[in-house]
């Protein structure tokens, strides 16, 4: 009994950190054929990143602990007079909110909200759930803190901040108009009429008791100790401040004010990126394979295009951490990985989470089989390629120029 039970939770586990398992195996083979010095395998970690990222997912959650987030969505619902303005509301909310929360955690936050207002008013989940995906998405790739694969390009690069910036709103500009024009479609039939009252009740119903979460002495003393250590977060991400000093201040603000926070950090992310850390080192280490692997992104329009057509397979974040180890052309991995983030369901790994989100709340309605997977996701991938087909030569052309 007890080998099924382990059995079946080993399995479970795969399935859940699929990314996790295969970056492990892929880490420890080639550590195996290879056999790197303890030096070599030391030097490879980037212990930066893990450092910022740990304190980034750390405080991020902190500011979930008070639900910042929700009560924002809470305020933008209660002044929503229709279909279209919920639609805006939502993928506005969730571009502007991605560029520093990350598109995962935004999603997390904001898709349930907006579940409940679509089952209490009778809007459609889908497209509203699609174009969410694609704000956290394409909001996410604006700034370093955006998403993993920014945060480790940023700074295996080492770009400066003006560089990186000019780079990612070459996405950024294209991806607002493309948004716009989306919403405006997809409400395109849906008549002005006033509904602000239905709105507000399921903004309400949804976020039951958010506005309490900061009232109270304690809690604005916590939101204010967060607020400080989320800046010098930022002033570390952009080398102001040194990591070691941002990661022991971070640690210690938790330490102090919610110390069960540590508990919710994603450590499974954390060894992702130390096993690719590994696993890219290992491979640079095959002459054959990494000539071959240089000989492939030899230009900065392979560079572009690989690491759009790896991320569809791999997602963006393992193909910015294999990639990178092979080219100097970080501009345009920088610029491709986050392209590539749109496409399949696994291009991004935040597209998954809304799509379980989804599912689980379809799940639970009667009309759970018109409202089922199917739907969604032949919508997601058509939603999808038309951004895709937008973008990907806009920017390249938006690139060159710049």
């Amino acid at each position: 009994m007890k080998s099924k039970n382990a059995a079946a939770w080993a399995a479970q586990f795969v399935k859940r950190e699929a990314v996790l398992c295969a970056a492990v195996v892929l880490a420890a083979v080639s550590t195996c054929v290879v056999r790197p010095s303890l030096a070599a395998v030391n030097a490879a970690i980037d212990r930066r990143v893990l450092a910022l990222l740990f304190c980034l997912m750390l405080i991020i959650q902190a500011f979930r602990s008070l639900s910042v987030l929700d009560a924002a969505a809470d305020f933008l619902l209660k002044r929503c007079a229709g279909v279209r303005s919920v639609y805006a509301a939502f993928v506005a909310l969730i571009f502007a909110s991605s560029l520093f929360v990350t598109n995962d955690v935004a999603l997390l936050t904001f898709v349930p909200v907006s579940l409940a207002v679509c089952r209490r008013s009778g809007i459609d989940p889908v497209p509203l759930v699609i174009l969410e995906t694609l704000a956290a998405n394409l909001g996410s790739c604006v700034t370093p803190m955006g998403n993993p694969q920014n945060l480790f390009l940023y700074s295996f690069y080492r770009m400066e901040p003006a560089a990186f910036f000019r780079t990612t709103l070459l996405i950024a500009l294209p991806s607002v108009f493309l948004l716009a024009a989306a919403v405006l479609w997809v409400t395109r039939a849906r008549p002005p009429v006033s509904v602000s009252t239905r709105f507000r009740g399921a903004g309400a119903a949804s976020a039951a008791g958010v506005s309490a979460a900061v009232r109270t002495a304690g809690d604005r003393a916590r939101l204010a100790a967060y607020t400080v250590a989320l800046a010098v977060i930022l002033l570390a991400v952009f080398r102001v401040v040194d990591y070691p000093v941002c990661m022991a201040l971070s640690a210690a603000v938790v330490a102090v004010c919610n110390f069960r926070l540590f508990a919710r950090v994603d450590y499974g992310l954390l060894l992702t990126f130390a096993a690719f850390f590994l696993f890219t080192e290992n491979i640079s280490l095959l002459p054959d394979i990494s000539a071959a692997l240089q000989s492939a992104l030899d230009s900065r329009f392979a560079v572009y295009m690989g690491g759009i057509a790896a991320s569809q397979v791999i997602s963006n974040v393992p193909a910015a951490l294999l990639l990178s180890g092979f080219t100097d052309y970080g501009r345009e991995l920088l610029l491709g990985v986050n392209v590539g983030g749109l496409g399949t369901l696994i291009a991004s790994l935040a597209s998954v989470i809304s799509y379980k989100l989804y599912s689980a709340a379809a799940a639970e309605t009667e009309d759970a089989r018109a409202h089922g997977s199917g739907r969604y996701l032949l919508q997601f991938t058509v939603y999808n390629l038309i951004f895709l087909a937008v973008l990907i030569p806009l920017v390249y052309v938006l690139s060159l120029r710049g």
